[in-house]
């Protein structure tokens, strides 16, 4: 590939994942299908789309594609959310889950009482990672760090995505570069997408905790968009501008917020934090096809 040529490096979040190469095809379908979905084209896309495939290292196996695979299929035949879809994300059991999920935000010893199995999963996981005990969290840091400092030894520009923990292990990359280097290479733009960057429990376990005013932010984003779903559980703080200008009164970056709705359904039932599913969402597409286009100018 010829040095310059744009990277979209996609981070994805907590979990086993199918297969790097099944997953990657999966994810780049759906990020075509919404691109396609706003009338648009990005030629050298499958060149341009990789995936920093953390979780199989991490876990130590992959989840079976073939539970996935229809819902990606229709997904991508139908990447535009319905009536359906807005009217189930909003509903009142969800924003009354949101409200008890915010409240254990903020008083962590109450979750257990209202979480979900998948939920203590989740909470497992990151503790496990944010201990840094076994010395999986470093080895995922570095292995992100070197795919970007190849990018940037090549000139590549680099669109930075994190999904849910993905997000996290992005922030949590560019932070400790940032301290070791006090000139590391810029992200040209970083895409959060189900972030749960907002939430207090989070936010106490990143490796910038204990930095002070601008030196907790990393150096390196030259912009910052955040995209949160209606109804998405993990990005419960939906808006990342006012929580981070507060925690970060120093720093300059601009964080864009942006709301949509996740159209994926597994077996029918609608799953607004879906990984395809905010790759496929138009408004995803839209950012991404301007930033492609912004690199020309």
């Amino acid at each position: 590939m010829k040095a310059g040529a744009p990277l979209i490096l996609y981070v994805p979040g907590l979990m086993p994942k199918p297969p790097e190469r099944v997953h990657r095809k999966a994810l780049e379908d759906s990020l075509a299908a919404g691109i396609r979905a706003v009338g648009e084209s990005v030629p050298d896309l499958p060149a341009a789309f990789e995936v920093y495939a953390w979780t199989e290292d991490f876990y130590g196996t992959t989840r079976d594609f073939s539970i996935d695979a229809k819902s990606v299929e229709r997904l991508i035949e139908t990447p535009l959310a319905s009536d359906r879809d807005v009217r189930e994300a909003q509903s009142l059991g969800r924003r009354v889950q949101r409200a008890l999920f915010l409240f254990g935000d903020a008083l962590p010893f109450l979750i257990p009482y209202f979480a979900s199995e998948r939920q203590r999963l989740h909470i497992r996981d990151l503790n496990r990672y944010a201990s840094g005990s076994d010395g999986a969290a470093q080895h995922i840091r570095d292995g992100l760090e070197r795919r970007l400092v190849e990018a940037a030894d090549a000139k590549r520009p680099v669109l930075l995505i994190g999904h849910s923990m993905g997000s996290v292990i992005c922030w949590d990359t560019l932070w400790d570069w940032g301290r070791r280097d006090p000139h590391p290479a810029p992200v040209s733009l970083f895409l959060t997408m189900g972030s749960p960057l907002g939430q207090r429990y989070v936010q106490q376990r990143l490796l910038s905790h204990r930095g002070r005013n601008a030196s907790r932010f990393p150096p390196s984003i030259s912009r910052w968009v955040n995209l949160a779903a209606v109804g998405d559980m993990t990005s419960l703080d939906q808006r990342l501008a006012n929580d981070f200008r507060s925690r970060f009164p120093d720093q300059q970056q601009h964080i864009e917020d942006h709301s949509l709705v996740n159209a994926f359904r597994l077996d029918g039932v609608l799953n607004p934090h879906a990984e395809y599913g905010y790759l496929a969402n138009t408004v995803t597409a839209r950012i991404i096809v301007d930033w492609w286009r912004a690199l020309d100018r």
